[in-house]
């Protein structure tokens, strides 16, 4: 838990600043999509750290379930809660006490600013999966704080 603390802090003001700083802009899509390019480039470096002594994957089950487990760990301190997939190329993964939403209110209030919370995550998931040569879009959704529904993972080609 102690170490948790710092990483939500630091998430926590990496969105403020990005938002005060682009405060005289109406788009929030520009925030969102600065955040996630952060999340990117993060999950590249840190998936690299993580898999340089592990063997290669066999398919691309494989990765999500390293996702889901190792990398998930690694970030959040626990495990993804459930992934399912219709094995086409669609994953869905479901944290029900997602930390970085865990200090906002569980009202419905708040599920308007879910998105610039979760922004961050998609890049990171969608940096890490594009180092193990997974091209995907990553898209989330909340419907009941603090439990991150869907992380739909859909393959591009």
């Amino acid at each position: 838990m102690a170490d948790e603390a710092p990483f939500q802090l630091l998430h926590s003001e990496v969105i403020q600043y990005i938002y005060k700083s682009a405060e005289g802009e109406t788009e929030s899509g520009r925030n969102v999509t600065k955040l996630e390019n952060i999340g990117f480039r993060v999950g590249q470096g840190l998936i690299e750290r993580l898999t340089k002594d592990t063997a290669r994957f066999k398919d691309e089950l494989d990765i999500m379930k390293f996702i889901c487990k190792d990398f998930w760990t690694c970030v959040f301190k626990k495990q993804i809660d459930n992934l399912r997939t219709n094995h086409q190329g669609i994953y869905v993964l479901q944290d029900n006490k997602f930390g970085l939403l865990s200090h906002l209110s569980v009202g419905k209030q708040y599920l308007e600013h879910a998105p610039k919370y979760l922004a961050f995550t998609c890049g990171l998931v969608r940096g890490a999966l594009s180092n193990l040569g997974v091209k995907s879009i990553v898209t989330s959704e909340v419907s009941v704080m603090p439990s991150c529904k869907d992380l739909v993972i859909q393959k591009s080609f």
